[in-house]
């Protein structure tokens, strides 16, 4: 062999190796990607009502992309953009000394860097300009998108329980 050429050879064997370890590695990246998603968005979604219980914005800021494309339909309304949705955190704390929010039947659907969740949900508040107690019902509807490594909650369509005629 020529000087210098068994290591030329050597480091392009080297540096092909390195090249299919990689590309190999990325080819199963949106399989584990896939597996791992539903987790994450689910446990994005108990940040989302631990925020809620808690009437804690910095919290709900990590559940929500804090920009002025998320958007929340309520049965009070509509807010759009983050300054608008972090005001539902501040509400309920202002007239909920005590909230509950669980949510049931929870199903996740992710189709690549998109994903929505459906479920229902039981509230209890004690409101505090009496100290009563209060129970509410309904379904919601969540959009996240995949921004980086994180799931961000980009829309919330929730309404009341299903009613029959």
């Amino acid at each position: 062999m020529v000087p210098g050429l068994k290591g030329r050879a050597l480091a392009f064997s080297l540096c092909a190796a390195a090249a299919s370890v990689m590309s190999c590695g990325s080819s199963f990246r949106p399989a584990e990607d896939a597996k791992a998603a539903p987790t994450a968005i689910r446990e994005q979604l108990a940040r989302y009502t631990a925020a809620l219980d808690a009437a804690d914005i910095n919290l709900a800021s990590q559940v929500w992309q804090t920009s002025g494309d998320v958007s929340l339909i309520h049965p009070a309304g509509h807010a759009h953009g983050w300054e608008e949705v972090k005001q539902m955190y501040a509400s309920f704390g202002s007239a909920f000394s005590e909230r509950k929010l669980t949510a049931r039947d929870v199903a996740v659907h992710v189709s690549g860097d998109a994903a929505w969740v459906e479920f229902y949900w039981h509230f209890v508040g004690k409101q505090r300009k009496d100290g009563s107690t209060i129970q509410t019902e309904g379904r919601e509807t969540q959009i996240y998108n995949k921004t980086g490594d994180r799931w961000q909650l980009v829309h919330v369509h929730y309404s009341g329980p299903a009613t029959t005629q």
